[in-house]
């Protein structure tokens, strides 16, 4: 399960806006911003924003467990 405030929190503490990653990941501001609400981000988004990012760990942001 995708986790959009820790990586919110990931791209704030970077000082990345949404439009600056959609750049990087060679996407849309809006379809940025939907895949945010959905989680549905492809391998190569998500192994593009931990790299752009420098996450260390992105277990908890792309991979977090569904709470009950």
């Amino acid at each position: 399960m995708f986790d959009a405030n820790r990586l919110r929190a990931a791209m704030a503490l970077r000082g990345v806006t949404g439009k600056e990653l959609a750049k990087q990941l060679g996407i849309g501001e809006s379809t940025f911003y939907r895949k945010m609400k959905t989680g549905n981000f492809s391998r190569d988004e998500i192994n593009n924003t931990i790299e752009f990012l420098g996450i260390d760990d992105p277990k908890p942001i792309f991979f977090a467990e569904k709470l009950a």
